[in-house]
């Protein structure tokens, strides 16, 4: 089931109610075990923290679209948008299990030694996908990547986001949800500052 009503509220309430959902592209379907919330003007660490530009305009729009971004000059992320029109807020799709089109996936992600590996990230998890950065601002209900909402809410940890930096990367912000004890769950690494020659 879809629910566009739940995912009008801000990331941080919709972050927990995600995990167990199952997201589907290009033949694959993925059950989500970790994922990250971002808030727009009042976070630091969101895209949307210094207002609408043209990279997160769809942040802004409709709740229950795609977000994608390219991130490190090398892997492609998504979120769902969140929060009523106007008001900016998503969750990052950080990790999941790989429940349909597993062989596809293997296919995808050729360096992945485990299954439990395939979506292990959120650029794995993209890849397993098949998404890119052109499904930004798929319709999650009527598009070709689907979100479909778990029938009922799961027991999950959560603590602070993996590899942000500054404020938003910070124990203020224990917005990073997972399922304990998932083996698809990628591990927790802090932000790691450049060093300077």
């Amino acid at each position: 089931m879809f629910d566009r009503a739940l995912l009008a509220r801000p990331s941080v309430e919709v972050a927990p109610l995600l995990l167990g959902a199952i997201i589907t592209a290009n033949d694959v379907s993925v059950r989500l075990t970790e994922v990250e919330a971002y808030l727009g003007a009042d976070d630091p660490g969101s895209h949307a923290f210094r207002g609408q530009t043209g990279r997160n305009g769809v942040m802004f729009g409709e709740p229950g679209h795609l977000y994608t971004y390219f991130t490190y000059g090398m892997h492609v992320c998504a979120n769902v948008v969140c929060s009523p029109v106007g008001t900016a807020s998503g969750v990052l799709l950080r990790a999941g299990e790989v429940i349909d089109g597993v062989e596809l996936a293997r296919m995808r992600r050729t360096t992945t030694r485990s299954d439990a590996d395939l979506a292990r990230g959120p650029a794995r998890l993209v890849v397993a996908l098949g998404i890119t950065l052109a499904d930004g601002g798929t319709d999650l209900e009527s598009g070709h990547v689907r979100l479909e909402m778990a029938s009922k809410s799961v027991a999950f940890e959560q603590g602070a986001r993996t590899g942000v930096s500054g404020a938003g990367g910070s124990s203020h912000f224990p917005w990073r949800f997972w399922i304990p004890g998932d083996p698809t769950v990628s591990p927790y690494k802090a932000h790691a500052p450049k060093k300077r020659r």
